[in-house]
C-alpha cells in the first residue's frame, strides 16, 4: 500500500472511530454536532477541495461535487450521521479503488522488468560496465551467468541456456552459441557468453516492449471514449433529476394540495439520488478492465499496443494466416529417404558434403541432418546451376544434387515423389541414386489453435501463402483451414484480403516482415515471432512474442472476456443505480442504502476487471468463453 493510501485509510478509521463514540457515548447535541462535523472533514476535505477547485474553474460535474452537494445537504436538514457516513464509504470505495488499480500496475510493471541497468562492454582488452546507452553497434559485450541480455546481438563466442520467460511467457530455456542472435531481456541462465551487438540500446527489444507496454493504454477504446462522454452528459443529467425531485413535490404540495412543502422530505429524496447516482463504479472499471486484460496478455507473451485493439479483435470475424512462419515452422527438415538404392547413411554424407557449399536453407537443412564433421577436402569442382541444384565430383564420381529439372537435363530417370515437400534428387555418374525430401514443419498446436478460434465464435478461417498450391492445400487440409489461395504475391495476398475486410472484421497474422502490407491493413494486425524483428513491433497491433500459433486464440480469447465483463459491469451498475434512482424518487430508499449500494457496486465492478489480470488461459486444449461474470466464484479465481 502506498503512502497516501495508508495516509487515507488512518484518516477513514480516525473519522470511523469519532463518529461511533459520538453516536454512543456523547449525549449533549451541540458536543454531537461539532465531532460529526469533525470527522466529516477529516475524511472528506480532499473530496470538498476537489469539487470546489472544479467549481471555480467551470469544469464538468464529477462524483466528488456530487458527493459533496449531498453530504453538505444532509448537513444541512440535520442528518448529521448520514452525512459522516455517506462520505465515509465514498472514501472507503475510493481507497479499494486506487489500491486495486495500483496492484495492477505494479503486476504489469513487474512482468516488463527486462531491462538491464548496465552492460559489460570488452574494450582494449579489458571489460568495463557501463551504462547500456553508452554501448554502440559492434561492440562486444559479456554477459555473466543470471545476468540479463541488456542489448540484442549475435553470440560470438560461448555457448548457454538462456531463460526467456520474461519476453515469451515460456520456461522452457533456450539455446544458443556462437553465430546465433539474442534479445535483451532474456537471462543467462549458464555460461558466460560474448556477444556483438546488432542495435542499440533504444532500438532493442526490451527497450521497444517497454515503450509498447507503456503506450497501449494512450489507444483508448470505443467504449472508453463512450464511458468518458457518457458521464459527461450523465452527472449534468443526475443533478437535473434531483432539482426536479425537490422542486416538483414542494410545488405540488403549495399549489396543488395546499399543505405542507416538505421541504426536508423533498431534498432527502434529492440527496439520496445524487448519492447513489455517482459513475465512480463505471468510470473506474471499464479501463481497468482493459489496463488488466493487457497485464494478462503480457504474461502470455502477447503485446497489445492499445486497448482499442482489444476491442476490434472481440469483433473478428474472419482470421487470415500467412504459412510459412506462421502455421509451419519456418525451418526446414528432412522429412524422409525414398528409393534410395545404396545405404542411406552414406547417400546422406555425400549430399551433405556437397551441400555445405551452398546457402540456400534446404541445403543447410541436409547438412544439419547428417549432424557430423564436414570434411571439404572430399568435394571438388562444386558448381551451382541456377533454379536446378549443384553438380560436384566426390571420389571421382559426379554427383548431381537438385530438382527434377537437373534430373531431366541430364537424362536421369528420376522417381516422383507423393509426399508433400521440397524434393533433393540424387544421382551419381548418371545413374538415379534416390531422393530426399525436405519440408517445412507444420506446428504442433496449429490445429488445436484453430479449433478453439472457431469454438470462441470466429466463422471463417483462411491462409495466404506465396508457396505452391499443392503444398500450402495440403497444409490447410492438415490444420483445417476453411480456405487456402496460392500461390500468391505479396500484391494478390493484399488484394484478397481486401475482399475479406469487406465481408467481415479480419484479423491477419503473419511474420511482420514479408507480410507487412497485409499487417498494416487488416483491422487487426498481428505479428508472429517478432523477437528481434523491429519491423514486426512498429507495424502489427498486437505482437506474438514467442512464435506460439496458439496464443492467437488465446488473445482473441482475452479480448472477448475483456469486453464481456465491461458490458457486465455497465449493464450492472446502470441498472442497480437505475432502480435505486427509481426507488429514492418515490421515497421507497434512503441515503444509508444508496451509499451502501453506490460503493458496493464500485467494489463488485472493480475486482471484476481486475480478475482479468490473474485469469489463467496459457495453451488451453480447446479455449472456451463461456466465464463470464458469476457473483460467488469470481472471488476465488481472484484468489488463484
Amino acid at each position: 500500500m502506498e503512502k497516501e493510501q495508508k495516509q487515507n485509510l488512518y484518516r477513514i478509521i480516525i473519522s470511523i472511530v469519532i463518529y461511533l463514540i459520538t453516536r454512543f457515548l456523547i449525549s449533549n447535541q451541540s458536543i454531537q454536532i461539532v465531532l460529526y462535523i469533525a470527522a466529516y472533514l477529516i475524511s472528506g476535505y480532499d473530496v470538498l477541495l476537489k469539487a470546489v477547485k472544479r467549481i471555480s474553474k467551470f469544469e464538468a460535474f464529477d462524483e466528488t461535487i456530487l458527493m459533496s452537494i449531498a453530504t453538505i445537504g444532509a448537513f444541512i436538514i440535520g442528518e448529521y450521521q448520514e452525512a459522516v457516513f455517506v462520505m465515509v464509504f465514498y472514501q472507503i470505495g475510493e481507497l479499494f479503488q486506487d489500491y486495486s488499480v495500483d496492484k495492477s500496475k505494479d503486476n504489469l510493471r513487474s512482468l516488463l522488468d527486462i531491462n538491464s541497468d548496465f552492460a559489460n562492454v570488452e574494450r582494449n582488452g579489458a571489460v568495463e560496465k557501463v551504462n547500456p546507452e553508452e554501448v554502440n553497434i559492434g561492440d562486444i559485450i559479456v554477459i555473466n551467468p543470471h545476468e540479463k541480455i541488456p542489448i540484442d546481438g549475435e553470440v560470438v563466442d560461448g555457448n548457454t541456456m538462456l531463460n526467456t520467460s520474461a519476453l515469451t511467457g515460456e520456461s522452457i530455456p533456450r539455446y544458443v552459441s556462437v553465430g546465433d542472435l539474442v534479445v535483451s531481456g532474456l537471462i543467462n541462465n549458464e555460461h558466460l557468453i560474448k556477444v556483438k551487438t546488432t542495435k542499440k540500446y533504444s532500438d532493442s527489444t526490451a527497450s521497444k516492449i517497454i515503450e509498447l507496454v507503456q503506450n497501449a493504454t494512450n489507444k483508448k477504446s470505443k467504449s472508453e471514449n463512450f464511458i468518458s462522454s457518457f458521464a459527461k452528459v450523465y452527472t449534468p443529467v443526475v443533478c437535473l433529476i434531483a432539482l426536479f425531485t425537490f422542486i416538483i413535490p414542494v410545488l405540488f404540495n403549495i399549489l396543488v394540495l395546499h399543505t405542507d412543502p416538505a421541504y426536508t422530505e423533498s431534498l432527502y429524496r434529492a440527496l439520496t439520488i445524487l448519492v447513489i447516482s455517482c459513475p465512480c463504479a463505471i468510470l473506474i472499471s471499464v479501463p481497468l478492465a482493459f489496463f488488466s486484460s493487457i497485464g494478462n496478455a503480457s504474461k502470455n507473451g502477447i503485446l497489445v499496443k492499445g486497448t482499442n485493439y482489444l476491442e476490434v479483435l472481440s469483433k473478428v470475424k474472419n482470421f487470415v494466416f500467412d504459412k510459412t512462419g506462421t502455421m509451419t515452422k519456418g525451418v526446414f527438415e528432412v522429412v524422409g529417404i525414398h528409393h534410395c538404392i545404396m545405404d542411406e547413411k552414406e547417400l546422406v554424407k555425400i549430399v551433405a558434403h556437397v551441400e555445405n557449399f551452398s546457402n540456400h536453407p534446404i541445403a543447410k537443412s541436409i547438412v544439419k541432418y547428417y549432424n557430423a564433421e564436414i570434411d571439404p577436402n572430399m568435394v571438388k569442382d562444386v558448381t551451382e546451376i541456377g533454379g536446378r541444384g549443384l553438380s560436384a565430383y566426390v571420389d571421382g564420381k559426379l554427383v548431381l544434387v537438385g530438382n527434377d529439372k537437373l534430373m531431366k537435363e541430364n537424362n536421369i530417370d528420376y522417381k516422383e515423389c507423393h509426399s508433400i515437400g521440397t524434393v533433393v534428387h540424387v544421382a551419381f555418374d548418371g545413374s538415379y541414386e534416390g531422393h530426399i525430401l525436405v519440408s517445412d514443419i507444420i506446428k504442433s498446436n496449429a490445429k488445436v489453435a484453430l479449433a478453439a478460434l472457431k469454438s470462441q465464435g470466429v466463422n471463417k478461417t483462411i491462409m495466404l501463402s506465396g508457396d505452391r498450391e499443392v503444398i500450402a492445400k495440403a497444409v490447410a487440409n492438415e490444420i483445417g483451414i476453411d480456405e487456402c489461395l496460392a500461390p500468391l504475391l505479396p500484391d494478390d495476398k493484399l488484394n484478397n484480403l481486401e475482399r475479406y475486410i469487406s465481408e467481415n472484421k479480419t484479423a491477419f497474422v503473419g511474420d511482420g516482415i514479408n507480410d507487412a502490407p497485409c499487417i498494416s491493413r487488416a483491422d487487426v494486425g498481428i505479428a508472429m515471432g517478432a523477437i528481434g524483428s523491429a519491423s514486426a513491433i512498429d507495424l502489427a497491433d498486437l505482437v506474438i512474442m514467442d512464435d506460439d500459433i496458439m496464443n492467437v486464440a488465446v488473445a482473441h480469447k482475452i479480448s472477448k472476456r475483456t469486453m464481456r465483463v465491461v458490458y457486465e459491469n455497465m449493464i450492472f451498475s446502470i441498472s442497480v443505480k437505475f432502480l435505486i434512482l427509481i426507488l429514492s424518487i418515490f421515497g421507497i430508499t434512503n441515503m444509508w442504502l444508496a451509499i451502501f449500494a453506490d460503493v458496493g457496486i464500485m467494489v463488485i465492478a472493480v475486482i471484476n476487471s481486475v480478475r482479468l489480470l490473474y485469469m489463467k488461459n496459457k495453451h488451453s486444449a480447446m479455449i472456451s468463453c463461456n466465464d463470464g461474470f458469476r457473483p460467488v466464484s469470481f472471488l476465488l479465481e481472484l484468489a488463484e
